[in-house]
């Protein structure tokens, strides 16, 4: 149908046009001011990223680069992969592939012939490579230009400067965290405080098994230490990484399991499972029994087996993501009687008395720095700049799984009101030691010593071994791993026995990860 000649379609894409170009116009006014008229000449920005491929360049592209591109119109972007996926695709099953170090890889990127000038990378590799110095300091570059960092959430620059040792030498425009969830109605209904902000690994626990009632399907559990694990063995890692406990030395030739620090963590974990404060595999699966009998099932109960959303949990460690599936839960309870809307806040996750103030679960994923090699420096802290400005900061506020650095954008969701700060008042885990970051870049197969720890933790929750008894013996078999590989890379310089699959440390599950898990 036509209005004056003008259809109502047409009439919508100019509309759509020009609310785009609205929403653009701060941002293009902000950084008018950094895109120098004094050259028209085209220039190229080469940006370097661990990771990628043909496949996902374009995603990469529309988070990161695409609105750079079209308010700089005289720079192109290049995207260079230090481990393309496309050179493993067509890799025939059997076919021996050389392992590679993804830091050396990386290294090439920042050093070769064609040096990249902007670097994108993980927390994990910021002080290697401040260390090595092939990163550009930015402090003084944020003073010249008076780049404003004031509302920048402090565990952000924390955890940067951890890592730069006081310097800066990138910035990330979202970061990922985690918060301890817990359900109000419960805590009232036991006459019990909820907890607070910076409490103590105790004293939760403590309120959990305040909390904790009941028999079988009826058990009102106090705690869990992730929306997804039933895992004793994966809660303890989670527990006690910010401890930074090791499970083997520096040199990767010895064991370091069987000691005092990790006995008592084993314990904490032990008895929260003993006392079923926290549901097993086992209550999993009654739940899903009991769901199946009453001919329920995934589809029409999409979280039934989610602890704390069917209100059989009282606290629970989880990601910003998940205020996505409570809000989603809350608006289909108005039509779904089965669907039940938790009445939830949050706060900080649980400290160690050992590292207060200290929350292993602030992830900084996508760290960017200019390197030290850079052919095109200025355009290169540019993009830096850019990415991390106030106004890209409020186009990324919109994110449903990670939280921008900027503390002004950082608001509830959905209306709701709740404690946003607690995912961002704690400083993040230091960064892993150089020592132990190399050993798992140079042996890849080192993981496989964690592996006999899994089994002997079981068997310490069936009661078939003591605590002292289960790393004793872990203590020997990974002792045996570590000499196998040390004998396979001095005979072959590299690891022959290993699944040819790099496994790095990694400080946080990701909201995607989680949900990833969920499905499976």
């Amino acid at each position: 149908m036509k209005k004056n000649g003008v259809s109502k379609s047409l009439v919508r894409r100019v509309a759509a046009g020009l609310m785009a170009l609205m929403l653009l116009m701060p941002l293009l006014a902000a950084c008018s001011k950094g895109e120098s008229t004094e050259s028209a000449e085209r220039r190229v920005l080469r940006i370097g990223v661990l990771y990628g491929g043909s496949d996902n360049e374009q995603y990469f592209r529309q988070q990161y680069t695409d609105t750079f591109e079209f308010t700089h119109p005289n720079i192109d972007l290049e995207i260079a992969y230090a481990i393309n996926y496309d050179d493993m695709r067509y890799t025939q099953p059997g076919q021996e592939q050389e392992q590679k170090d993804p830091y050396e890889e990386f290294k090439k990127l920042l050093t070769g012939q064609n040096p990249v000038d902007v670097v994108v990378l993980d927390y994990n590799m910021l002080k290697r490579l401040t260390q090595d110095n092939l990163l550009k300091q930015l402090d003084p570059l944020i003073q010249q230009d008076e780049f404003d960092l004031s509302d920048y959430v402090p565990t952000v620059i924390d955890g940067i400067k951890e890592a730069g040792e006081g310097n800066i030498y990138a910035l990330t425009p979202t970061f990922s965290s985690s918060a301890l969830f817990y359900n109000k109605e419960i805590f009232q209904k036991a006459g019990v405080e909820p907890p607070t902000d910076n409490m103590m690994w105790e004293d939760v626990i403590n309120k959990a098994r305040e909390v904790s009632k009941g028999e079988g399907k009826e058990r009102t559990f106090g705690l869990m230490l992730s929306r997804w694990s039933y895992q004793g063995f994966w809660d303890m890692q989670n527990y006690a990484s910010p401890l930074q406990l090791k499970i083997f030395d520096d040199k990767g030739e010895r064991m370091t399991v069987n000691t005092e620090g990790w006995a008592k963590v084993w314990e904490t974990i032990v008895k929260l499972y003993k006392d079923k404060l926290t549901p097993t595999q086992e209550d999993l699966n009654a739940l899903m029994e009991e769901m199946n009998k009453s001919g329920d099932s995934y589809g029409y109960r999409p979280y039934s087996d989610d602890f704390f959303m069917n209100g059989r949990v009282a606290m629970v460690i989880a990601d910003y993501g998940y205020i996505n599936d409570l809000i989603r839960a809350k608006d289909m309870s108005a039509t779904n009687k089965d669907i039940k809307a938790i009445d939830w806040d949050v706060v900080t996750v649980p400290q160690h008395p050992e590292k207060p103030g200290v929350g292993g679960n602030v992830y900084l994923s996508q760290l960017m720095g200019v390197n030290a090699n850079a052919q095109n420096p200025d355009d290169a802290w540019e993009f830096v700049k850019f990415s991390n400005s106030r106004e890209w900061a409020k186009l990324k506020s919109r994110s449903t799984y990670e939280m921008v650095a900027r503390k002004e954008f950082l608001q509830p969701k959905g209306g709701l009101d709740y404690n946003i700060q607690a995912f961002y008042s704690l400083k993040p885990l230091p960064p892993q030691s150089l020592e132990q970051e190399k050993l798992y870049r140079e042996i890849p197969g080192i993981w496989e010593a964690q592996q006999p720890g899994e089994q002997l933790f079981n068997e310490v929750l069936q009661g078939n071994k003591t605590i002292k008894e289960a790393l004793a013996e872990w203590e020997t078999k990974g002792n045996e791993v570590l000499q196998r590989l040390k004998q396979n890379k001095s005979n072959n310089g590299k690891d022959t026995q290993s699944s040819g699959v790099e496994v790095l440390p990694v400080p946080e599950t990701k909201a995607e990860e989680a949900e990833e898990a969920k499905t499976e």
